[in-house]
């Protein structure tokens, strides 16, 4: 059985403040959770939500890392360093790094495998455009970008991992994927894993959806049986938003 996951990716939002009394009010509102829980905020706030973190069993994530364990890259924050913080999981690749960072295929696969050499578990992020999912491209998009970012690991390592499908076109516009459509791209990764590994490791990864996820339609995406959680942006900026997502994704995976 794999372990449902919702992530909540802060992006570049809330003070010191305001995220720190996110976490207190989270686990009030929250107080009995059933399904891991990752809170990712920005680079500055890991320290002290980390400490708000543990103390309420939610896991922390970053939002991003450096393949690099040290040197001359100004700006950037190394493995290591997220490592000695507390981190648990660290997104990688998604679509705003991609597009607004040209980020590329190759790059992210360099950081998934500086997340796992240093004990992180990588939320990979991949996705079609509104173009590619119009010239009926999704299914070839998203096995490229798995097959690249999983290029020389093993299947131990994989079987680790976390990836998150979500359609470009689906962050922050309002409208998502159908949870069918979520399911079938969940088939086709588990599919590419199971061709470069093994069907053991396809089936251990677990698999997010992420795109305008909010607590009136995250039932439908955990009802697929290829989708185990949610990479959350925007519903996850509020508590009590937050709360209420994660109290239906619970309900949704004990029905």
């Amino acid at each position: 059985m794999r372990t449902p996951l919702i992530a909540a990716n802060w992006k570049m939002h809330k003070t010191l403040e305001e995220a720190v009394s996110f976490v207190s009010r989270f686990a009030v509102l929250a107080p009995e959770r059933k399904i891991e829980t990752v809170i990712c905020p920005a680079f500055v706030h890991l320290a002290a939500v980390g400490e708000a973190c543990r103390k309420n069993g939610i896991k922390l994530g970053a939002q991003n890392l450096f393949w690099e364990a040290a040197g001359a890259f100004t700006g950037e924050v190394s493995p290591p360093m997220l490592k000695d913080l507390g981190v648990d999981y660290v997104i990688i690749g998604h679509s705003e790094r991609r597009e607004h960072f040209a980020e590329t295929d190759q790059q992210i696969s360099r950081k998934v495998k500086a997340a796992f050499q240093f004990d992180l578990v990588p939320i990979l992020c991949v996705g079609e455009t509104l173009e590619q999912r119009r010239a009926n491209r999704t299914m070839e998009v998203i096995a490229g970008q798995v097959s690249t970012a999983l290029h020389g690991l093993n299947a131990a390592s994989v079987r680790k991992m976390v990836i998150a499908y979500e359609p470009v076109w689906a962050i922050g516009s309002g409208l998502s994927a159908a949870g069918s459509d979520a399911g079938a791209a969940g088939k086709r990764i588990r599919a590419v894993i199971g061709e470069m590994f093994s069907l053991e490791a396809a089936d251990a990864v677990r698999i997010l959806y992420g795109g305008s996820v909010q607590a009136e339609n995250i039932a439908d995406f955990l009802r697929e049986t290829e989708i185990d959680g949610a990479l959350v942006g925007g519903a996850s900026l509020a508590a009590d938003s937050f709360a209420r997502l994660v109290s239906r994704a619970q309900e949704a995976v004990t029905v």
